[in-house]
């Protein structure tokens, strides 16, 4: 009967042991179906056994086991039409959804996390976090408007501390700017060079020929070093700079960028009690061509030795698989659907980018040099691991946060949302086919109605 399932003996053992084990903490705890652990035992007694039944892939979208990890897209919602159909079916979803009028999440109590008072706030508790920009002195400008807005928006009301990056020092013009601006702490970072610049390992001759193909097909940054610079460095090298070591959380903004509403919580603290590793405001595809071997690359770790481990069966594996708004992508990508929190804006716990799942995977990734040879960014890198190693119930969209850059935003309806068009992905109408966030409704989240 094992031969006939395929199923290793040792796997069986294992089930039968795991299976003892929950029926006897069953009895223990005397659970029944009014018990408020009965949901949490029979999912585990559930995945325990589903894991090595023949069928997961089709059943569920994936399949993990020892050199053989694999994905599939299983069409949840049975969803039906052309690509086209399918935007308009999609966007209809995500308006209807956002012009919803909403106002805080309520997945948490957050009565304990309230701005704190003038006299309360030299002794507020504040999370072991950080506000971090990579900027460089020619855009002060526009990082200045950044922080008036998110200062008006937010940080006026905690003070966390700033820490700004560049490759190069910042001139006193732009510290002296900053202090007048920021009444809190900041910090003025400037990288090493094993940090940020190219490895000694890149084939140059192989870069500059595949840049060449690349601006040829008009992809963005293809023959700007820096950008590539930037997209390894916030991919993986941000999490080791010394300088950041001493937090847990981060918020990145950009120059340029608007927040459109009040934020009356601590963002940070709201992650912490939630045990939430990442929040986004905006999600949408991303240039296929740019990210064409990152998928094929991603399931080659996770089929070399024990790195199936690190897969989280409750992972976003039907948003990251995706094929019907946009099936050109996948096939250039292997099967990726090229979704991403775009990551100018998100929160984020570094202790899971710190962890061994995701720094392994992201120490293969770097060996490959594809963040020179093609131009891999680190929003669909972010993405594609979080997809991966973290449940996708602690994955958070900030839907209550009016965020814009530009061409896109999250425009909530909320009391306090200005100057954006509630429901508007982008300022342009014919970019709506590139919002993949019904995707991440539908596939993703249990219930949008819990959380706002």
């Amino acid at each position: 009967m094992i031969t006939a399932l395929n199923i290793r003996p040792t796997r069986v053992l294992i089930v039968v042991i795991i299976c003892v084990v929950l029926f006897t903490i069953g009895g223990v705890l005397r659970l029944d179906k009014e018990s408020r652990y009965s949901d949490v035992y029979n999912y585990y007694l559930k995945h325990a056994t589903d894991q090595y039944q023949p069928g997961t892939l089709d059943t569920y979208g994936y399949s993990i086991e020892p050199q053989n990890v694999k994905f599939k897209f299983i069409n949840p919602k049975n969803k039906r039409g052309t690509p086209q159909q399918i935007v308009e079916q999609n966007n209809k979803v995500y308006e209807e959804l956002v012009k919803q009028q909403i106002h805080e999440p309520k997945d948490s109590d957050l009565s304990g996390i309230r701005p704190p008072t003038e006299s309360e706030m030299p002794n507020y508790d504040r999370a072991d976090a950080v506000i971090i920009a990579l900027v460089r002195n020619s855009e002060l400008t526009k990082i200045a408007k950044t922080i008036k807005k998110f200062e008006k928006s937010f940080n006026s009301k905690f003070q966390y501390p700033y820490m700004f990056i560049n490759d190069e020092p910042f001139s006193e013009r732009f510290k002296t700017r900053m202090d007048k601006l920021i009444p809190g702490p900041k910090e003025f970072v400037t990288l090493p060079p094993e940090l940020w610049n190219k490895p000694d390992s890149i084939d140059v001759q192989k870069q500059t020929k595949n840049m060449n193909v690349f601006h040829e097909l008009d992809i963005a940054y293809a023959k700007k070093e820096s950008y590539h610079n930037m997209c390894r460095f916030y991919s993986g090298g941000i999490f080791k700079l010394p300088e950041l070591q001493k937090y847990r959380y981060y918020w990145r903004i950009e120059p340029d960028v608007q927040f459109n509403t009040e934020i009356d919580y601590d963002v940070f603290k709201y992650l912490q009690t939630t045990g939430k590793v990442y929040g986004f405001t905006v999600n949408l595809y991303d240039i296929e061509k740019s990210i064409e071997t990152l998928w094929p690359e991603t399931l080659k770790f996770l089929n070399k030795g024990d790195n199936y481990k690190y897969v989280d069966p409750n992972g976003s594996f039907q948003w990251l698989l995706e094929n019907q708004q946009h099936p050109e992508k996948n096939k250039v990508t292997g099967g990726y659907s090229t979704c991403h929190f775009w990551s100018n804006f998100e929160i984020a716990d570094m202790d899971f980018f710190r962890g061994e799942a995701y720094t392994e995977w992201f120490n293969h990734l770097d060996s490959t040099g594809n963040f020179y040879y093609e131009r891999w960014g680190d929003a669909p890198v972010h993405s594609v691991g979080l997809g991966l190693f973290a449940p996708k119930d602690k994955i958070h969209w900030f839907r209550d946060i009016g965020y814009f850059h530009d061409p896109y935003g999250n425009c909530p309806n909320t009391s306090t949302t200005k100057i954006c068009t509630v429901g508007a992905f982008s300022r342009w109408k014919h970019l709506e086919d590139q919002n993949c966030m019904t995707s991440w409704i539908q596939y993703s989240m249990e219930d949008p109605s819990l959380i706002y």
